[in-house]
Formats: structure tokens, C-alpha cells, sequence
């Protein structure tokens, strides 16, 4: 009986993903199912998933596992060591920055074929000093103001990921 690969020996190269229909980005995630909910999502939607450290979570934990990394063999993973090796290793590509402080909302972005949805983590979101640096390529999800600082990030991932894959008309999924 063969050993199945644990998700650590699963980790692709940014070139083993290039032609995902989307990349999701996780910066410095801290919660493992929200992060195994993202993973699930994007073995079921095609797309890549780069998780930038430091996590907050072994990415073999049994929680993380438990959320969805079952489907592991059907996603392509990129382990980024820091925020800048991952904005190094994408700048090739088109990026979108989602953010409760954006002014931009993610239905008027122009998403196209092998975009990057970058995320924050839980409690802080992304860096205002990268919003700062690209402030017309960052988008928010409408939300009520007053009721809540944002929505859940595997809620949020999911609603900006089928926005921008309904724009590309559902590349791959039936």
C-alpha cells in the first residue's frame, strides 16, 4: 500500500501553476479551516493557491485537513516565504488586493485569465503600506457599514473568486 503525500510534499512552483485560471492568495493566514476551506475551493474551482508565511498553522495540521486539504491532490499549492518573495515571484501577473479599506468595489475590476485575488490575514487584513502602493488595483466587497469589520476570508475568497471567474465566463468548470 502506498503512503499518501502529505500536504507539505504536495507544494508546487509558481511555473507548476502558471496556467490556473486564478491565483488566491493568502497572506500570512492564521486560522487553518478558513484556509482549508480556501484549499477546497480551489481544487474544486481550478485555481492555484500560494500561501504566504509565516502561517499561523503547520500546513499539516489535522484542522486544516479536516477543513478540506483531503482535496490537496486536486490543487496546485505555492509556499511563498515572505510577502515580498510572493510579490517578487508574481509581479509578472496582473494583482488584485482585497480590503475592507478600498475604496473600489472587486465587480468593477477588470479581472482576466491568471489573475492573482490577494487576501490578508484574519485580524489585520493586508498591509496599508501595499494598499498605498497600488491603490488602484485594490477592491472591497460591498458590506453594510456599521455591522461588522468584514466578512469571514474563506466567505470572502469565495465570493471574489466566483466574480471574477463568472467575468471570465467559468474557464474549465461545467
Amino acid at each position: 500500500m502506498t503512503r499518501a503525500a502529505q500536504p507539505h510534499e504536495r507544494v508546487r512552483t509558481i511555473d507548476d501553476v502558471k496556467d490556473a485560471p486564478l491565483h488566491i492568495a493568502l497572506v500570512e493566514p492564521e486560522i487553518p479551516p478558513n484556509t482549508g476551506n480556501v484549499a477546497r475551493l480551489c481544487a474544486a474551482t481550478g485555481c492555484a493557491l500560494h500561501l504566504v508565511e509565516p502561517l499561523g498553522f503547520r500546513i499539516d495540521d489535522r484542522e486544516l485537513k479536516r477543513a478540506g486539504l483531503d482535496y490537496w491532490h486536486n490543487l496546485g499549492v505555492v509556499l511563498h516565504p515572505s510577502l515580498e518573495a510572493f510579490l517578487d515571484a508574481t509581479a509578472a501577473k496582473s494583482r488584485w488586493f482585497f480590503s475592507t479599506h478600498a475604496t473600489k468595489r472587486y465587480t468593477d475590476a477588470a479581472f482576466a485569465p491568471g489573475d492573482v485575488l490577494v487576501f490578508g490575514r484574519e485580524t489585520k487584513g493586508l498591509p496599508k503600506e501595499l494598499l498605498a502602493q497600488y491603490p488602484d488595483r485594490a477592491v472591497r466587497i460591498p458590506m453594510r457599514e456599521d455591522t461588522v469589520r468584514s466578512v469571514n476570508l474563506s466567505t470572502a475568497v469565495g465570493i471574489a473568486t466566483y466574480g471574477a471567474l463568472a467575468a471570465l465566463d467559468f474557464p474549465g468548470l461545467r
